[in-house]
């Protein structure tokens, strides 16, 4: 553009230079003639001004600079930023989220006549405080990490790195050993307060160990070989309890098979867990139960302390959605063998659910998931509600060992004003026989017990 402009000028200076050469100007007309060059040029300065073009020399390294800087920020991928509760930075195969979980609990336990436990009644608690984060790091490579303030005590749960290709993943860390439907679901998604009884009574919890899961349409395999729990591998835990000494393992596996048919999810599945308990069968084990909260310490069935050298547990899955309504049931078998009795115990449970609101329970690699309102409170809508009944069974009686059994009754109520946020309202009905708390000589009483939880996930 600099060429040309002053070529023009050039042209014109040239057109005016003949006349001049051919005859003598006049004072006026010498003074005209400059006035008309310098206004050219003035008119020029102004074309290059708004071009915002640099004088000649100088301009291919004005214009380099921007151009190298557009090609930086053109190959630089761009980070989206999404919203699941928190904000999700992704950037091509990369990404980070912040997690954090709040759970906060109150209940009621009826005390039957004659029993003077001081745990029962009306209780509260800080059921789980969390926090954490997970992300990708390109190429396949993943990782998780939580930390949880539960019975007023910090420890890991969530916390394993994963790599991912195709339809495999391999997790290394502290995770789940596939034990079952229930016990896999979030405790922000279940269907009550609490998980069934056999969870809890059979030890179920979170080990350091490699997985590996296959996963393609309706098929999901899972396995892994796990050592102990972080806690009982600390060297705070040395002894017959863990520490240093600990070298107990286990074999655990678990498949299912999740069909659609037509607007149907079904869910079977099975799981089967072999642990060693080696040195830690130098101290004894015992199998114990709450009434249904966490928010009590009391335990009303327990068996006496066995002397267990290795489990076998194994259970069965089923479970469907459809619109609405969803059911599940389980069956659970805890085998403690060891050189003294050997016992089998038992543990299960069948629920129905369903929603008052047009929503929907929501179902992904084999486990149920939350609810996502489709009429959010504040929107439009009032949320998601859901009502849940719950019949749950737990005997731990085999032979000369008595633990007692458990039959109970729930029903709860889930409201989901917006997702990631729910308030939770539970009753149940609990009938105990061969209970391990003696009420005034008796051991077969019933129990009453409701509770409350506000809870956040994100």
């Amino acid at each position: 553009m600099f060429r040309i402009a002053r070529v023009a000028l050039a042209a014109t200076a040239s057109l005016i230079a003949m006349p001049l050469a051919a005859a003598p100007l006049s004072a006026e007309e010498s003074q005209a003639l400059r006035e008309e060059v310098r206004a050219l040029q003035a008119r020029l300065a102004a074309i290059e001004a708004r071009l915002g073009e640099a004088p000649p020399g100088a301009a291919p390294a004005a214009a380099s600079a921007p151009a190298v800087t557009a090609a930086a920020a053109a190959s630089a991928p761009a980070t989206a930023i999404g919203w699941k509760g928190s904000p999700q930075f992704t950037s091509d195969d990369r990404s980070f989220k912040v997690k954090g979980r709040i759970q906060l609990d109150a209940g009621y336990v009826s005390k039957p006549r004659g029993i003077v436990d001081r745990g029962l009644g009306f209780s509260n608690e800080v059921r789980r405080i969390r926090l954490g984060g997970e992300g990708k790091l390109g190429s396949g490579f993943g990782y998780k990490l939580e930390v949880e303030l539960s019975d007023n005590k910090v420890g890991l749960v969530d916390t394993f790195v994963t790599y991912d290709t195709g339809p495999w993943q391999v997790s290394i860390g502290n995770q789940n050993q596939f034990q079952s439907l229930d016990e896999l679901t979030g405790d922000t998604t279940g269907s009550l307060m609490e998980r069934a009884a056999f969870t809890d009574a059979f030890n179920f919890e979170r080990r350091l160990g490699i997985a590996v899961q296959y996963h393609r349409k309706d098929i999901l395999l899972q396995g892994g070989v796990f050592s102990d729990d972080i806690d009982a591998l600390a060297d705070s835990s040395d002894g017959p309890n863990g520490g240093d000494e600990n070298n107990s393992f286990s074999i655990d596996g678990r498949a299912v098979y999740a069909p659609k048919l037509g607007g149907t999810q079904i869910h079977l599945g099975g799981s089967a867990h072999l642990r060693m308990l080696n040195r830690l069968s130098d101290a004894p084990t015992r199998y114990r139960q709450r009434p249904f909260l966490h928010s009590t310490n009391s335990r009303i069935l327990a068996t006496p302390n066995m002397l267990v050298d290795r489990e076998f547990n194994y259970g069965l899955e089923v479970a469907a959605i459809h619109g609405r309504w969803h059911t599940a049931g389980e069956a659970n078998w805890l085998d403690a063998i060891g050189p003294g009795p050997n016992s089998r115990f038992f543990g299960g449970y069948a629920e129905v659910g369903y929603f008052l609101t047009d929503d929907t329970r929501t179902y992904r690699n084999g486990i149920f998931g939350g609810a996502k309102p489709s009429s959010p409170f504040g929107k439009g809508g009032i949320g998601a509600i859901q009502v849940n009944l719950r019949y749950d069974y737990l005997d731990l009686n085999d032979g000369a060992i008595r633990g007692g059994t458990q039959n109970g009754w729930f029903a709860g109520i889930i409201w989901t004003p917006v997702e990631y946020l729910r308030f939770n309202l539970n009753y149940g009905y609990l009938a105990y026989t061969g209970a391990a708390i003696s009420a005034g000589g008796r051991t077969d009483y019933g129990m009453h017990v409701g509770g409350a939880r506000v809870e956040l996930d994100f």
